[in-house]
């Protein structure tokens, strides 16, 4: 059982890291009108357990701040995969 709870922890931990750092690089790459990271590409990751690291992001770097989808999906997300992190960690680790 711990070895899965573990596993969720790292998952976890991970995943929000990579949002976490993908939208710093999107805002610096707005910044330089470089190529940007897809909108698209930002949701899958906040989807698939990164929500809390994207929304953090974009508070720290004040990035995609004004899109509505973002400020109001985002922290909406981050309760869910709170909720659902609990409940696994709840099942696989007590």
């Amino acid at each position: 059982m711990e070895i899965v709870s573990g596993f969720i922890i790292t998952y976890i931990l991970l995943i929000n890291l990579w949002l976490f750092t993908l939208m710093g690089m999107d805002k610096r790459r707005s910044r330089r009108e470089k190529w940007r990271i897809k909108e698209k590409t930002l949701w899958a990751f906040a989807f698939l357990g990164g929500s809390l690291g994207g929304w953090l992001g974009m508070n720290v770097f004040r990035h995609k701040t004004k899109h509505r989808p973002f400020k109001i999906g985002l922290p909406v997300l981050t309760i869910l995969h709170l909720i659902a992190w609990g409940y696994l960690l709840n099942q696989f680790y007590l």
